[in-house]
């Protein structure tokens, strides 16, 4: 399972093509060479990079709603509209489709972020922003946090 962490700051050249970090690439431990799909996000305006093992696990559950169901489909329809393989080419770039650019508001500086199982890629200002919003954090964990088992080492 990955374990994806970090922020990785990134430039897109002029033919929407983007270098990997090699750090991200050390910690897909191979994984790249299976290629990956992007996608928009669903929560925000970023971009999400699933190494293909998590693109295939997602899109199982994607596959498993019921699509006699109006809100599945419509759902279903939203959440792979845009979602495109890509792989990394013999220099470790990825070429991000113009469409997804555009959702993602992607300009020359990009910021690679390593979410557990999957990767954002935001434009650096819309990353800054939404990090600088007016999130009270210690709430947040409380409520999504509370009743989950600790673990032994979390005491």
């Amino acid at each position: 399972m990955l374990n994806l962490l970090g922020e990785y700051p990134s430039t897109l050249d002029a033919k929407s093509r983007v270098l990997l970090p090699a750090a991200l690439r050390k910690q897909l431990g191979g994984a790249e060479s299976k290629g990956f799909v992007v996608n928009r996000d669903v929560f925000s305006e970023c971009l999400v990079l699933y190494p293909m093992e998590e693109w295939t696990r997602t899109n199982a559950q994607v596959a498993s709603l019921n699509r006699f169901d109006p809100d599945n489909v419509e759902f279903i329809r939203r959440f792979l509209n845009g979602a495109t393989p890509v792989e990394l080419d013999a220099n470790g770039r990825l070429l991000i489709p113009k469409q997804l650019m555009a959702y993602a508001q992607l300009g020359k500086d990009i910021v690679f972020t390593g979410m557990g199982d999957r990767i954002e890629i935001w434009d650096e200002a819309l990353h800054k922003r939404a990090l600088s919003g007016n999130v009270d954090f210690k709430s947040l964990a409380a409520k999504v946090m509370a009743g989950k088992p600790a673990k032994a080492n979390d005491a």
